[in-house]
């Protein structure tokens, strides 16, 4: 879809009716070897046209305006360059709620939603949704994680972490917006470094990708996610030991649950039994996906 430089793009989406911007724009993806064009298309031409799914359903054969073809010919440019949705929009639905994201924050995905079902499910089994517990997410990012679980459970509190203050102030955000932003706080720190007093619930979606494989991840991944948000070192692993390493301070008795990835679930029980022992480690215990792939690690602890 290249074009050349000023080029409004009005030949291409000006006049066209919505339904026949969404069959255009469709076309150009596809030949761009964008999987689900049909989806994006369809999702691009609603944003771009400032108009619902009913919207468009009710009025197919609205005329796109000259401004809305240079939005569309801009979003189509940007996904034939294969820039996610998301990032075009600058929003992701994660758990039912609409999360901002910008460069600065990892795009949360629906295989992150398994830590939550985890999380959700271990809060069931200690009786702790009628208490007012603490939850610490580690690498918050847009907030995703911690911003949902406080949703989910009204009288918890919770701190998020990153090292990246651009995320932080994207994670605030969100958590104002969604409603939790009084039982949410933020700050800049490294794994558990410098995290004071104690949590019953540690969350995380830590960068768990080989330093080696990043360059081979679709790029629409690797050239859009940040790095620091993927790297995770040499074998996938380092923060992996980080984290064991201050569980028994910051989580004295309560759980951790991570999110994995593809293979790394024995890896990182071995790791969290190896820090912790027989004197800390409670038990642990693994959550599939909907692909059925191990997605999360968790691991209660004890005094």
């Amino acid at each position: 879809m290249a074009r050349e430089a000023g080029d409004p793009g009005l030949s291409l989406f000006g006049g066209l009716e919505a339904r026949e911007a969404v069959t255009t724009l469709a076309r150009v993806l596809a030949d761009a070897g964008i999987d689900g064009a049909a989806r994006d298309a369809r999702l691009l031409v609603l944003a771009a046209l400032g108009l619902s799914a009913t919207d468009l359903m009710r009025e197919p054969e609205r005329a796109v305006r000259p401004e809305e073809a240079l939005r569309l010919a801009e979003f189509a440019n940007r996904r034939a360059a294969h820039e996610p949705v998301s990032r075009i929009l600058g929003e992701r639905g994660f758990y039912g709620r609409t999360f901002h994201i910008t460069p600065a924050t990892l795009d949360p995905r629906p295989c992150t939603e398994t830590v939550v079902e985890a999380a959700l499910e271990v809060v069931g089994r200690e009786g702790w949704r009628n208490r007012p517990i603490r939850i610490l997410d580690v690498g918050t990012g847009s907030g995703a994680l911690l911003v949902t679980l406080l949703a989910e459970l009204p009288l918890a509190t919770g701190l998020g972490t990153d090292i990246s203050d651009a995320a932080l102030d994207v994670a605030c955000a969100n958590a104002e917006r969604l409603g939790v932003g009084v039982r949410a706080s933020f700050q800049n720190r490294r794994s558990l470094d410098d995290v004071e007093g104690t949590f019953d619930l540690v969350v995380s979606n830590p960068p768990y990708i080989p330093s080696g494989e990043i360059g081979g991840l679709d790029a629409d991944v690797r050239d859009y996610d940040p790095l620091g948000a993927l790297d995770g070192g040499a074998d996938g692993l380092a923060i992996y030991r980080e984290l064991a390493a201050g569980v028994p301070r910051v989580v004295p008795e309560g759980w951790v649950l991570l999110e994995v990835g593809a293979g790394q679930a024995p890896d990182v029980e071995a790791i969290f039994r190896e820090s912790l022992g027989m004197g800390s480690l409670a038990e642990t215990r693994t959550w599939q996906d909907l692909g059925k792939h191990t997605r999360c690690v968790a691991a209660r602890t004890h005094r």
